[in-house]
Formats: structure tokens, C-alpha cells, sequence
């Protein structure tokens, strides 16, 4: 197991810090340490007039495949709900830190990201897809919902897409994510050293610049024939709906018009997800298209602690059982079906947590206003 102190990698080069998240066992999951310690060096670079780049990259095959939440579940379930939600509450923070730092962040996407794994990089200004990144939002399939800011950056996806991968959980590869814009380049593995070391040559922090550098090694791949992101057009027509119910049918309709195999896979993974999970997932996009990173911040913080209160429902627990800890493939979701799901049910995710002791997430006062942009291609 790496230290606390070695679980965050530092290089530094006169003007450029890179930070190696350093759990490749554990695909880099980000633990309440690393958090920590996240923290301390984003605050710490703010303030320190040589730091001009930050660069961002995972040991092993991911980049970081998510929150260590299976480290939340032990706290819920030894009945310290609160001890988890001060790991979210640290997280978020970072979320927006990074949201709305002064310099520019290169997040390199040489494998899996994932869940609080975006949440470290899609918040910043350069995000570099390669062949072999793997990019989801699996929160539907655990019991959760996609959060670290995901409602404000999914929710300004091209048409419906961000309903689709929130929703879903889908896959994307990194032509796809340069494709939608969750990533801003496309750089093959092979020339991923070669541009690392441009970068530690940098002497600014002008975006401009550092755009140029990248866009030397940079390509433009297609999306493969199959990939989601060319029926952008079906996806639209049925995660337009207003409720989950209604995007269901909407895709049942399209599968008995023309039989796709895609459409069928989707439905199946609806069908599977926990029916609370998307039933709060689809509001909380829906109304982070409307918010700022930060209003989605507070509001996503009082969902995640309403989740892990598990008063209106126990998915989150059941889901890290099945899929984490005794694998067996087999949540069982309660409630169990969409119908039984009242209006009143999901308000209640979206409330002040009724608990004296509980605290409304609150972020520091920021002059930076939020980088993430999606690229025009």
C-alpha cells in the first residue's frame, strides 16, 4: 500500500508540477489522503507565482477510476454516515478548486477516468484523450448518481449526450470524448512522452500557448461506426423525455420500429440501474443545466448525503454489495420499479439533510470563473 504521503506523486520542473495519482492497484481510486493532499498542493500552487502548469496524470492502466467507495460504504454501514460525508465534502471542494483555478491544468487520459476521477480533471482546461482511455459515469449501476460536478459538465454535453452517459453508465473511448468535448485533444500514447516534455518546458501560463504545444502531437480521430456518439440523433429524440419512464418508452418504440442491438443494450442497462438512481440522476442533469459549477456542487453534496442517510433508499449500500465487495452481479434495488417511485420521494434528495449537526457544502469565495468549455470542433 503506498504511504499517505506517496499515494500523490509530485515532479517538478521549474515552472511545471506534475501530480502521479500513485494507487495503480487500486486503478488510482481517489482515497481520502490523496484528497487531503490534493487540496494542500492546488492551494499551495495558487499562490506561488513560479508554478505557471499543472499537469495531471495516473500510474498503471488508469488515469483514476473513481472515489475509493467502498471506504464510504464501511463508514455507512458501521453507522457513521457523517465520516463519508466528509469525504465528499473534501472532494467537492477540490472539484471546484480545480473549476475555477487560476492556471491552466493538462489532465492526460492514458486509461480508465472515471466517476471522482473526472471530477479531478474534466473541471480543467486541456483534457487529453488517447487510444486507450476509457471514460463512464457507472453511478447508476452502485446506487448513486453522477456526481463531482457532473451535472454541471454532463448537462453541457452536445444535444442529450450527457442524459445518455449519466443515465447509462456508457463507455466512451477517447475519439468519443474528443468527439462530444469532454476531452480537448487526442493525442496517440506513443508521442504522450514526447509532449510531457514539452510541457515541463513551459514558461507561461497563457492557454494559448499551451493549447499550441499540444495541438503538435494531437490528431482527430473518427468515432468507430458503432459508437453512440454518431446516433446522436436517436439519443436525442428519447433522452429528450421528461421523465426516465418516458425515455424507456421512447427507446422501446424506436427497438420495435428498426431492431438495433444498441438500442436493446440500452434499454437493458436501464432496466438494470437502480430505479431511485436514475430517477435523481435525470433531475439533477437536468437541473445543472441551469446552474453554475458551484450551485451544482452544493446541490449535488446535499443528494450524496441524502444517499448515504439511505432514509428514502438503501441503493448505494446494496450496490457497492453486489458490484464491489461480494461481486455477485445481483442488486437488489429497493424500491424495485420506476412506478413505485413518488415525486415525493425524489424531493426529498434535493432538500436541506434534516439533521441539526449537518452542514450545507460551502465553497471558498473564488474570483476565477469555471474553465470547462466544450471544444469547438
Amino acid at each position: 500500500m503506498a504511504s499517505d504521503e506517496d499515494q500523490v506523486l509530485v515532479e517538478e520542473n521549474q515552472f511545471v508540477r506534475t501530480l502521479i495519482f500513485n494507487r495503480p492497484r487500486q486503478l488510482n481510486a481517489l482515497s481520502f489522503p490523496m484528497i487531503s493532499r490534493l487540496l494542500e498542493l492546488y492551494r499551495a500552487y495558487e499562490e506561488d507565482s513560479n508554478v505557471k502548469l499543472v499537469i495531471v496524470k495516473g500510474k498503471g492502466r488508469a488515469f483514476c477510476a473513481g472515489g475509493d467507495v467502498a471506504a464510504v460504504v464501511r463508514d455507512i454501514n458501521e453507522g457513521n454516515w457523517k465520516t463519508g460525508a466528509e469525504f465528499f465534502r473534501k472532494e467537492f471542494t477540490l472539484n471546484y478548486l480545480i473549476a475555477t483555478f487560476s492556471k491552466p491544468q493538462v489532465s492526460i487520459f492514458h486509461g480508465i477516468v472515471m466517476g471522482g476521477g473526472a471530477g479531478a480533471s474534466i473541471h480543467g482546461r486541456f483534457r487529453v484523450a488517447t487510444e486507450n482511455s476509457v471514460f463512464a459515469m457507472p453511478e447508476t449501476a452502485l446506487g448513486l448518481f453522477p456526481d463531482v460536478g457532473a451535472s454541471y459538465f454532463l448537462s453541457r454535453l452536445p444535444g442529450f449526450f450527457g442524459e445518455y452517459c449519466g443515465l447509462t453508465g456508457a463507455r466512451l473511448d477517447g475519439a468519443e470524448m474528443l468527439a462530444c468535448g469532454l476531452a480537448t485533444h487526442f493525442v496517440p500514447s506513443t508521442r504522450l512522452s514526447l509532449l510531457e516534455a514539452a510541457l515541463c518546458k513551459v514558461d507561461s501560463s497563457d492557454p494559448a500557448i499551451i493549447s499550441e504545444i499540444i495541438d503538435k502531437y494531437s490528431q482527430r480521430p473518427h468515432p468507430k461506426e458503432k459508437s453512440a456518439y454518431l446516433r446522436l440523433d436517436v439519443i436525442d429524440k428519447c433522452f429528450s423525455r421528461r421523465t426516465v419512464e418516458e425515455i424507456l418508452s421512447a427507446l422501446e418504440e424506436e427497438a420495435m420500429n428498426k431492431p438495433d442491438d444498441w438500442i436493446s443494450a440500452t434499454i437493458q442497462t436501464l432496466r438494470k440501474a437502480s430505479p431511485m438512481s436514475l430517477k435523481i440522476s435525470l433531475r439533477s442533469i437536468r437541473e445543472g443545466r441551469l446552474q453554475g459549477v458551484g450551485q451544482c456542487l452544493v446541490r449535488e453534496f446535499r443528494m450524496v448525503c441524502h444517499v448515504m442517510q439511505g432514509q428514502v433508499s438503501k441503493d448505494f449500500v446494496e450496490g457497492c454489495r453486489a458490484l464491489l465487495l461480494d461481486k455477485d452481479k445481483n442488486p437488489k434495488w429497493k424500491p424495485s420499479k420506476l412506478e413505485l417511485i413518488s415525486d415525493d420521494m425524489v424531493n426529498r434528495y434535493f432538500s436541506k439533510v434534516d439533521d441539526e449537526e449537518w452542514e450545507e457544502l460551502k465553497l471558498p469565495a473564488r474570483s476565477n470563473l469555471p474553465v470547462f468549455a466544450i471544444a469547438k470542433l
